[in-house]
C-alpha cells in the first residue's frame, strides 16, 4: 500500500526563526519512520524556516522578473537544498534507502500551478524498494517567470499519476483546528463550507497558504482518488508518527470525499 508522508516545515524547522533546523526532532523522525517502515513509501518535507524566509522577502510566489528576483529564486533554491540535505542525511542515517528528486530539476509550471515534473523515474525507485524524497522547491513558471512549488502541490501532481492509498501530514499542530479551537475529526465536501471560515494561515513565514490552502488541495484530491485518505496530523510527541504509519490514524483530522 503506498503511502505519501509530508514532514511539514512547522515540525522540521522553526518556521518563526530563519533556518532554524530542529536536528533532534528530525533525527527522532527518521528513527521513528525506519521503525515503521512498509514499502512502499514516498516521503516530502516542507522549507519551512530556510525557504519560506527568502521567498517572503524577494515575493518569489507571486512572479520572477527582474535581475533581483532571478537573484532571490536562486536563493530560494540554495536554501530549500540545504534543508533537503539535512533531512536526506537523516533518513539514510536512520537506515532508510532513500534517494532525492529535486522538483525543480523538472517541474514546469503556468500560473503558479503545475504542469508537469518527472514521475517515472520516482514510480520506477519506488519498485525498487526504494525511498523518494521530494521537497518544496522553486519552479519555472510560463506566466510569473518562477514561482513556489510546495509539497502538498506536488503530492496531488504525483498522488493522481502513482495512486497512493494514504497521505499523511504531519506538521506541528495536532490537526486542523475548528472556531472552538477544537481538532476537527473529519472533513468532508459536506462539512468545509461552515468550517472554511475558522482556517487560519501559518504561525510563521508561508508563502504557500497556510492550512486553508492545504486542507482545500487535499480535499480536491480525496475526491479525484478513489479510496484515498488522507490525515493531517501531529508529529511533535514521540511515537505519533511510526503509529500512524503502523495505520492507527485516530487522532488529528482526516479528509475523506465523504
Amino acid at each position: 500500500m503506498l503511502t505519501f508522508l509530508k514532514l511539514g516545515g512547522s515540525l522540521i524547522t522553526d518556521k518563526r526563526g530563519d533556518q532554524s533546523y530542529r536536528a533532534e526532532i528530525m533525527a527522532r523522525t527518521a528513527a521513528e519512520i525506519a521503525q515503521a517502515y512498509t514499502p512502499p513509501l514516498l516521503i516530502g518535507h516542507g522549507s519551512g524556516s530556510f525557504g519560506h524566509v527568502v521567498a517572503q522577502r524577494y515575493g518569489t510566489a507571486q512572479g520572477v522578473r527582474t535581475a533581483h528576483e532571478w537573484r532571490g529564486f536562486a536563493e530560494v533554491s540554495l536554501v530549500a537544498r540545504r534543508l533537503n540535505s539535512l533531512v536526506l542525511e537523516a533518513l539514510s542515517a536512520a537506515g532508510l534507502p532513500v534517494i532525492g528528486f529535486q522538483p525543480s530539476a523538472s517541474a514546469r509550471c503556468a500560473d503558479g500551478q503545475l504542469l508537469s515534473m518527472e514521475s517515472e523515474l520516482i514510480g520506477r525507485a519506488l519498485s525498487h524498494g526504494l525511498v523518494p524524497l521530494v521537497h518544496g522547491d522553486v519552479a519555472f513558471d510560463e506566466v510569473r517567470g518562477g514561482t513556489i512549488l510546495s509539497t502538498e502541490a506536488i503530492f496531488v501532481y504525483l498522488a493522481e499519476r502513482l495512486q497512493p492509498k494514504r497521505i499523511l501530514l504531519l506538521g506541528e499542530a495536532e490537526g486542523v483546528y475548528g472556531a472552538d479551537r477544537q481538532i476537527i475529526a473529519r472533513i468532508t465536501p459536506q462539512n468545509f463550507p461552515e468550517i472554511a471560515a475558522a482556517l487560519g494561515g501559518s504561525s510563521g513565514a508561508d508563502v504557500t497558504g497556510g492550512m486553508a490552502a492545504k486542507v482545500q488541495a487535499m480535499l480536491a484530491l480525496a475526491q479525484r482518488v478513489a479510496g484515498l485518505q488522507i490525515q493531517i496530523m501531529g508529529g511533535s510527541e514521540p511515537g505519533q508518527v511510526a503509529a500512524a504509519l503502523r495505520g492507527d490514524l485516530t487522532f488529528g483530522t482526516c479528509i475523506a470525499a465523504q
